[in-house]
């Protein structure tokens, strides 16, 4: 099972992600280092554990106020060793937006999604190597219907992105990952699933793997140190 850091970048800073409000987001308090900075963190989290996969969400770009592409940039010359996966808002057709290269891949929000037709021309656009964000509140499922009741659109990496969970202690989204598990079950080749949101120590991400869950995005449980440095080596 593959653990994935999250870091959420917000005026120019890693910010803390919580329940999904953006506008009351704050930089980031972490036991891990005692800055905000980007690059600072990104450090402090492959000093925990050699993680191979780094998830960038660049809620400026998702919100329509800025971008974050120079920061990401210098985060790819810094850490060539580290794959990225990046959501910076796309939901049409924007080559400014597709940052597709050996290293990092875009990932699609479904929140981000206005129609089908947007969702396959980037799909197609970029040879389905992007990775799908099925985005979720407490109560609706985010963006077009055709994405969340099929699992015929998914690409081979899916996450389940429970953003009213995001930074909480919550715990997982079991029911949906379920639900999702069974429509991911019946297709010829299914996706690999990621779970995303509230996961609170080691015993979630046990109890993930057993579910065939392939990966897990976390954040808050790394920087608040309940899970630590020996249980990443263990588990892996």
């Amino acid at each position: 099972m593959q653990i994935i850091p999250v870091i959420d970048l917000m005026r120019g800073q890693v910010v803390h992600a919580k329940l999904g409000h953006r506008s009351h987001y704050q930089p980031i308090q972490s036991t891990l280092c005692d800055s905000s900075e980007p690059l600072i963190v990104v450090a402090a989290l492959l000093e925990l554990y050699p993680f191979t996969t780094l998830y960038i969400a660049d809620l400026d770009a998702i919100l329509g106020v800025g971008t974050h592409a120079e920061t990401i940039e210098i985060i790819t010359q810094n850490f060539p060793q580290v794959n990225l996966w990046l959501d910076s808002g796309v939901g049409q057709m924007n080559a400014r937006s597709l940052y597709q290269t050996s290293q990092m891949r875009t990932v699609i929000g479904s929140e981000s999604i206005v129609s089908l037709q947007d969702y396959r021309a980037i799909s197609y656009a970029i040879r389905s190597t992007h990775v799908l964000s099925l985005d979720y509140t407490a109560t609706n499922a985010l963006g077009i219907a055709e994405l969340h009741n099929s699992a015929r659109f998914w690409p081979d990496d899916t996450i389940c992105m429970t953003l009213n969970a995001v930074g909480s202690t919550k715990g997982a989204d079991l029911t949906r990952l379920h639900q999702l598990m069974l429509l991911n079950n019946a297709r010829k080749n299914p996706s690999r699933v990621y779970a995303a949101g509230g996961i609170r120590n080691i015993d979630d991400l046990k109890q993930l793997k057993s579910m065939g869950i392939a990966g897990a995005l976390v954040a808050t449980a790394l920087h608040n140190g309940q899970i630590s440095r020996l249980e990443l080596k263990k588990f892996n």
